[in-house]
């Protein structure tokens, strides 16, 4: 992607989010002096009108058209400057804030994850690169498959060696059964993305996009990373649900307070995947490695700030939610390859 696509997306990323929030924090300087709302005719009180929330002056001078952009894409009125502090040290305290009603010093959790998905993908584009192929035509991208089939291997000893033991003391091993199932899926499915011509993999969603991906790669891929660009907002309701198994039946806190909860989270998880992206393309490998460490940190200041919980209800609720996350991921992912795979 070149800068003018990028500089594209992220003026894209401050329109969406202007959209959402047009005149919150807003504060004019024009030097018109309507004495009614230009909009829907309003006495005017004040700096907006109290009917439709217009501002009541309205420029109409190039200059301040662009100033508009500007002022949109760069600062979201000023207030994405109180967020992100916000977001980053004390994501429990903005959480609760957006809740309890006190917003006009925030972006809102929306508008904020809208912002970071464009940002997120920009950043993708930028140093990810395109696509290398190999003189048969298939990808040559270096995916860890054989360190990932080596590790699942290794693990896989390990399962049937307990389950042996187990078996010989008479214990039950159905749990174990479906452990090795479950890593003998994930075996198929590293052999068959290094290249092996195995039957299936035990999934035939991802069956398809494997076959498809050998015979035209670069079309798969680009599908599918547009497809996780278009749906990205998927993660929000695929979520809110798993965050709820946390607080069941509970009176004090709602599916709304859920919603602000993983909306805020999204756009922090989301940013920091783009710094750590970055942080891998200026070679700052162990900066990208301190960056994997952050989740669970964040996750637990987010969850006692928000919902007031003790430290060991905290870090019980984080073990949880981590857990939660990953199959919200995996899910989403299925959802993306399948999309991309009948798309």
């Amino acid at each position: 992607m070149n800068e003018a696509q990028v500089l594209g997306d992220a003026i894209g990323a401050g329109l969406a989010a202007r959209t959402l929030e047009p005149n919150g924090g807003e504060v004019d300087s024009g030097h018109t002096h309507e004495s009614a709302c230009l909009n829907c005719g309003t006495p005017l009180v004040g700096s907006h009108c109290h009917n439709c929330g217009q501002t009541a002056h309205v420029h109409r001078t190039l200059g301040a058209f662009f100033h508009d952009l500007l002022h949109g894409v760069f600062h979201f009125e000023g207030k994405i400057w109180h967020t992100l502090p916000m977001l980053i040290a004390r994501p429990g305290k903005l959480t609760r804030e957006y809740i309890d009603g006190r917003r006009a010093r925030y972006v809102s959790p929306l508008a904020l994850f809208l912002f970071s998905v464009f940002i997120m993908f920009a950043v993708i584009q930028q140093t990810a690169g395109d696509l290398s192929l190999g003189k048969d035509g298939k990808i040559a991208i270096n995916v860890g498959v054989s360190k990932g089939s080596a590790e699942i291997e290794k693990s896989l000893k390990a399962v049937r060696t307990k389950r042996a033991e187990v078996e010989a003391k008479g214990g039950d091993t159905d749990d174990l059964d479906t452990d090795i199932e479950q890593q003998e899926r994930a075996r198929a499915a590293m052999r068959r993305m290094g290249g092996e011509k195995l039957s299936s993999t035990g999934f035939s969603i991802l069956d398809e996009v494997i076959d498809e991906t050998q015979s035209n790669p670069k079309l798969v891929l680009y599908k599918m990373q547009s497809h996780a660009y278009k749906y990205s907002w998927a993660l929000v309701p695929i979520s809110v649900p798993l965050l709820w198994l946390l607080f069941p039946f509970s009176r004090r806190f709602h599916l709304y307070d859920h919603t602000v909860f993983v909306t805020y989270s999204l756009s922090f998880m989301t940013l920091l995947f783009a710094a750590g992206m970055i942080a891998g393309a200026f070679g700052a490998d162990l900066v990208a490695a301190l960056l994997a460490l952050v989740p669970p940190i964040h996750m637990y200041k987010q969850l006692r700030g928000t919902y007031g919980t003790s430290r060991l209800g905290g870090l019980v609720r984080t073990a949880a939610l981590l857990v939660f996350a990953l199959s919200a991921l995996a899910i989403y992912l299925v959802l993306i390859a399948a999309e991309a795979g009948s798309g």
